[in-house]
């Protein structure tokens, strides 16, 4: 059993609902990333998700996008962001995904890439611009070297292409909640809610479902777990903490562990499942 399949196992028999936490790697510093991510963990984040800054991040609104050019100016790389996997890995029992545009592992070469990301420790990869019908090869060196491709579905995704994504998915299907962009919102929508009940049914025992963008208060997180995700994703709401606290490192730790800690404590609810 694969890294972030034994995580999702390990919360259905405890009954909690998983909490993965986004950060931009290299912001504001590459030396800063790994010990952000620690106190994401003592936080009680599950999965930790590193995105690669890239120049041109579309599905990201400005906070992200803020963070994206402080990693690039602090000299943030693709290969920079891997082995920050790597040293992770080493203090922190948890599986990293790495989100990427899919530039940057064009420009590495697919095979090439894979193997660092394996060698570093990385578990799953989620790239955003990347449909399915062009994943053949992606997904061919994805299972050679055991990392899990994480697909996303968006509120406009018909059912019938939803079912052909899960059957990509692996390590989990990355639901976005709303039209748009990433960023936190003041509420959970109607629309996010019925999203989330119109998928269950079809990711229910085949691949874990986790919901983002949007996703950055305590009842946001206990309403879509309530509804039967398996996940909650959020980035923007540590990303600002972390754009708020550059120079002062010591309280942008202590901030990020109090506000995961919240987060996951509203994930200690009776979930629904995809039982009819």
């Amino acid at each position: 059993m694969r890294e972030i399949a034994r995580t999702f196992s390990k919360l259905r028999k405890q009954g909690e609902g998983g909490l993965i936490a986004y950060v931009t790697a290299g912001d504001p510093e590459p030396s800063c990333t790994p010990r952000i991510v620690e106190a994401l963990v003592n936080g009680g984040a599950d999965i930790i998700e590193l995105g690669i800054p890239f120049s041109d991040p579309i599905a990201d609104g400005p906070t992200i996008q803020a963070a994206t050019v402080r990693a690039l100016k602090a000299g943030t790389i693709p290969r920079k962001v891997l082995e920050m996997g790597e040293e992770i890995k080493e203090k922190n029992n948890v599986p990293i995904v790495i989100l990427t545009y899919y530039n940057p592992i064009f420009r590495m070469g697919l095979e090439c890439f894979f193997e660092s990301a394996k060698t570093c420790g990385v578990d799953g990869l989620i790239v955003p611009d990347l449909p399915i019908e062009e994943a053949d090869d992606y997904r061919k060196f994805a299972e050679a070297y055991e990392i899990d491709t994480i697909f996303l579905a968006a509120p406009s995704t018909s059912t019938q292409r939803l079912e052909r994504i899960v059957e990509y998915a692996s390590g989990f299907l990355y639901l976005v909640s709303v039209f748009g962009v990433t960023g936190a919102r003041e509420k959970v929508k109607d629309l996010t809610i019925g999203l989330v009940r119109k998928t269950v049914p079809i990711t229910y025992e085949r691949v874990p479902l986790a919901v983002g963008f949007g996703i950055s208060k305590p009842e946001h997180v206990k309403v879509i777990t309530q509804n039967g995700a398996d996940a909650a994703i959020v980035g923007s709401g540590f990303v600002r903490i972390i754009e708020n606290n550059q120079t002062r490192e010591e309280e942008m730790l202590e901030d990020l562990k109090e506000y995961a800690s919240r987060l996951k404590a509203a994930t200690m609810i009776e979930r629904a499942t995809g039982k009819t």
